[in-house]
Order: C-alpha cells, then sequence, then structure tokens
C-alpha cells in the first residue's frame, strides 16, 4: 500500500501532466512518463518493502527524489515570452521592505554578519528534507517519518503547482543592479552559482525555498513534539529563508 506522502507525490506528477495537456501540450508526453514512472517505483517498493525492511527504509528517503523530480518538471512550463507584469507589482513591495523600512541598512549593520547567515540559510535549504528525516531516526521515532513528509511534500509542491500560473524571474535579473545587496560574500557568489546553473526558470513565485522550509518546520513541531526547539529552531530559520530570499533577491 502507499504511503500518505507518496500519494501525495503521485497526485502531484498526475495534476502536472494535466495542466501540462492544457498550458505546454509539447512537454504532456515527458509528464506522462514521469508520472507513469514514479508510479511504477512507489507501487514496486511498496510491494518489495512487505519482504524486506531495507525497501521500506529506503522509501523514506526517495522524497527527495521525487521533490527534485517534481522541480525540474516545472522547467518545462518556462513562458518563451514574458512582460513582467507580477515583477512590475511585486518590486513595489519589495522596495517598501528593503529600503523604505530599512530592511537592508538593519541586515547590513553589523557589516558581513547578517548578510552571510541569511546567505547560508539560503544555501542549507537543499538539506531541509534529509536534515529532518535524520531527527526521526536519531530520536527513534522513524515511523513519523512519512506523517512529516507529508506536511513537507505539501508544502512544497504546492508552490510548484502555481509556478505556471505566475511565470516570473528573479528580481536580480529582471531589475539588473538594482536594490541588490550591499555587501558581497563567498556564500552569495556559490548561491548564485547554483541558481543560475541547476535552477529553473519557469517562475519565482511562490518561493519553494520558503514553503519548504515551513513545511519541514510545522512537521517538525507536530511529529516530533518530544523535542519541540527542532521544529521551533526550524520555523525561525524558515523565517530567516523568507528573509534571505527578499534581501538576496532570489
Amino acid at each position: 500500500m502507499l504511503r500518505v506522502s507518496e500519494r501525495v507525490y503521485l497526485a502531484y506528477f498526475i495534476y502536472v501532466t494535466l495542466i501540462g495537456g492544457v498550458l505546454a501540450p509539447q512537454v504532456v508526453g515527458y509528464t506522462a512518463v514521469i508520472a507513469v514512472l514514479a508510479a511504477a517505483l512507489m507501487f514496486g517498493l511498496a510491494r518489495a518493502s512487505q519482504r524486506n525492511i531495507h525497501f521500506d527504509r529506503l522509501r523514506d528517503w526517495l522524497p527527495v527524489l521525487y521533490t527534485l523530480t517534481a522541480y525540474r518538471e516545472m522547467n518545462w512550463f518556462t513562458p518563451d515570452l514574458r512582460d513582467y507584469h507580477f515583477e512590475k507589482a511585486w518590486i513595489v513591495w519589495d522596495r517598501i521592505l528593503l529600503t523604505d523600512w530599512h530592511l537592508r541598512s538593519a541586515i547590513e549593520s553589523l557589516g558581513v554578519l547578517f548578510p552571510a547567515y541569511l546567505e547560508f540559510c539560503y544555501l542549507l535549504v537543499y538539506i531541509i528534507s534529509i536534515t529532518s528525516i535524520g531527527f526521526f531516526y536519531f530520536y527513534g521515532h522513524r515511523e513519523r517519518a512519512d506523517a512529516f513528509t507529508t506536511v513537507y511534500a505539501a508544502g512544497t509542491l504546492l508552490s510548484y503547482a502555481l509556478f505556471p500560473f505566475f511565470p516570473s524571474d528573479p528580481p536580480r535579473v529582471v531589475f539588473a543592479g538594482a536594490d541588490q545587496p550591499g555587501i558581497e560574500t563567498f556564500l552569495r557568489e556559490f548561491n548564485l552559482y547554483l541558481v543560475g546553473s541547476y535552477g529553473i526558470h519557469s517562475s519565482v513565485f511562490p518561493s519553494a525555498h520558503v514553503s519548504s522550509a515551513f513545511g519541514a518546520g510545522w512537521g517538525l513541531l507536530v511529529f516530533l513534539p518530544e523535542k519541540p526547539w527542532i521544529g521551533r529552531g526550524m520555523l525561525f530559520y524558515a523565517v530567516s529563508v523568507s528573509v534571505a530570499t527578499i534581501y538576496g533577491r532570489y
């Protein structure tokens, strides 16, 4: 039997195939193949895990692969032309936060410390799910991993699901040279390399970095109540990722 989180991922892959038929017919064949392969893998592992616990444990970690696949799929929905009407509206809010409310100057008030911290938080998003599942293993509650993954997947995939309806580029690209951080760090250069080389170009809204971090925070808080500091720490981290996303022009 499929786990709840596996059903969430499979429903998402089917959803992408359905909207692909409407928004991007040229890729619907590819999305259908991914949905079929995902279903085959999930059902195959579900069957195998009845005979061998190692397959059952493997299922705890495979959401990392499902999430990456779901993310990469969204690149097929990149529009050929943009009019940047979303970005022109959102930049108003960014400038209120960064300039009028002095968020940028506050972050940079102690020099490199806070900018480096925010860039480090943004970088760590890629290992959130692995780290979170590791907590359940470490504290002997592996049986709750699926419940956590369901919350994490819902938060992350709901952002991906909206990408095709909000085609957009990051503000650092659309408004090149404007509203940029005043302090450059090695971590920022590395983040820019990652998003430039391995990121997708269909949309930057809603931020999957932010939604996945909050999904992990709520999931840890609810399903690892014996260690509330972990969930609270993850939620604090999620707020930091939110600030980093705006400050870094991601």
